[in-house]
């Protein structure tokens, strides 16, 4: 008889057995492990499961705080971006306030209660038990040896992409690679997280794709991913690998600018020559959690997006933070690419474009109170380009990882070395494009905000927060909260806890 089973079956098991995600998400695959997976070609395609995943997931049913994990734009982005100094969710009379889950990220007041925590963790070990559920079953397919090394070296270095927001998000976290495993894992130090990643993804180089290949973990991602991991060592482990940063930057060949800053961000935008690592999305193929956009303008923005005002609903919620816009210099074309402000004008007659309750629809910078806002306050997140046929889920593929970043990362390696010109060279390269003059000069200071420009709204600024070490600064409605640095990583979710008494809180919650 032949044997069925369903891989999203095996992934509940795997669940269950580590206590580390949800256990009622929605089937994804269903699959023969007598039958399928035993060429190449039909292992490829179960291979895409896996990269499915950098999506995320959502479910219709209640997974505890009613938590939806979509990587692009819900929980899992507020949790990178809110807690930062760039953006916020301003509570908008009865709007936005949801328990008061984005005030805590607001005012680093969270606990191991918030949705947006769960959605985080739950988010990476998905992805983490997904990859192992794949990884089990390439073991058992008929694939030469070689023909597994090559397959499984993509699917450990999506592994270490997960757990590399793993370590920059909570630190210690369980270290899972065996599918079978029976007994609840206990808590990795952040070094020993720090050193799993690092070896996981040297031993796969060898054997990844080289050269470009759009939409796959390639010698080319992991060589960003590696330097990421040394950009942040000195956080992660206490001591800095600002050279091992640069050796690995130095080794992602085959991609360069474009001219125009808002090309990788274009709605066709696949294979743009800036990307090295990105979310592929298509609706027309079913795909979810890439509608940002909506969760950022005014619910009146249809008028000004669509003469026949039937765009996709907008949520009127996450915007920048007072201060952002107007730290921008004046004519850095990224200003105007990343943030939306000012009157907005009716795309079928010109005229002003009016809130529901009459007054114009006029972007602020400013956010007066930030617990009960006005519905037009707040600078709103543009970078990724609209069309007025834009569906609910977009089709712009969302960027991960872009080569402008590589600049950037030698730029403050070569910096933190003492190399000023080096680093100048490199800084210079991101601001001529951005229309701007030459620096002659570096600071932290500078450097910190060439970041926030630079990256405004890619998810990147709680990390580089930490790293220049603002993050538990006082800034624009939030106290100082330096006493003892909890804050820099967020606390296990409890919901986890409770699932696996093996693991142990972060310390301060």
């Amino acid at each position: 008889m032949n044997k069925k089973y369903i891989l999203s079956s095996l992934l509940f098991g795997a669940l269950a057995i580590t206590g580390c995600t949800n256990l009622d998400e929605e089937l994804f695959d269903v699959v023969s492990m007598d039958d399928y997976g035993k060429t190449e070609s039909e292992v490829q395609t179960i291979v895409g499961g896996a990269y499915s995943t950098l999506r995320g997931y959502g479910s219709s049913t209640d997974e505890g705080n009613g938590v939806n994990c979509y990587p692009t734009c819900e929980y899992v982005f507020f949790l990178t971006e809110c807690s930062s100094d760039e953006a916020c969710i301003p509570t908008r009379g009865s709007d936005w306030y949801d328990g008061g889950r984005y005030q805590e990220l607001q005012y680093h007041t969270w606990d191991a209660t918030n949705a947006c925590v769960l959605a985080g963790w739950r988010y990476a070990f998905t992805g983490v038990s997904k990859v192992n559920a794949i990884i089990y079953q390439v073991e058992q397919s008929g694939l030469t040896a070689q023909q597994k090394s090559n397959v499984e070296a993509e699917l450990r270095g999506l592994r270490a992409y997960y757990y590399y927001q793993l370590i920059d998000m909570f630190g210690s976290v369980p270290i899972s690679t065996d599918f079978t495993a029976k007994q609840l894992p206990a808590n990795s130090s952040r070094a020993e997280v720090y050193n799993f990643i690092e070896r996981e993804l040297t031993e796969i180089l060898p054997v990844l794709p080289s050269g470009v290949q759009y939409g796959r973990f390639t010698q080319n991602v992991a060589y960003t991913l590696l330097a990421r991991l040394y950009l942040n060592a000195e956080v992660f482990t206490g001591t800095a690998q600002w050279q091992k940063c640069i050796d690995a930057c130095e080794k992602v060949q085959g991609y360069s600018l474009n001219a125009d800053y808002k090309a990788p961000f274009a709605i066709e935008n696949a294979g743009n020559q800036e990307i090295i690592f990105a979310i592929p999305y298509d609706h027309k193929q079913g795909t979810v959690g890439n509608y940002l956009a909506s969760m950022t303008y005014h619910y009146n923005q249809k008028y000004a997006f669509d003469p026949a005002g039937v765009y996709q609903w907008c949520g009127n919620g996450i915007c920048a933070q007072p201060g952002v816009w107007s730290s921008y210099e004046d004519g850095d074309v990224r200003r105007d690419k990343t943030l939306l402000i000012g009157q907005q004008y009716s795309a079928k007659d010109g005229s002003i474009v009016n809130m529901d309750n009459g007054e114009p629809l006029n972007y602020t910078e400013t956010i007066d109170n930030y617990t009960n806002a006005l519905q037009n306050e707040g600078a709103r997140l543009d970078k990724y380009e609209w069309s007025a046929s834009d569906s609910w889920e977009r089709d712009n593929d969302w960027v991960l990882m872009r080569y402008a970043e590589i600049l950037m990362m030698q730029a403050e390696c070569y910096y933190r070395l003492g190399y000023t010109q080096s680093a100048l060279a490199f800084v210079n390269q991101l601001r001529a494009r951005a229309g701007l003059t030459d620096l002659t000069t570096l600071s932290l200071e500078s450097l910190d905000a060439e970041w926030l420009h630079e990256f405004a709204m890619e998810g990147l600024r709680r990390t580089t927060n930490i790293r220049f070490g603002t993050y538990f600064n006082a800034w624009w409605n939030k106290a100082d909260d330096a006493a003892d640095h909890h804050t820099g990583v967020y606390p296990i979710p409890a919901e986890e806890l409770a699932k696996n008494p093996n693991l142990k809180q972060n310390a301060g919650y």
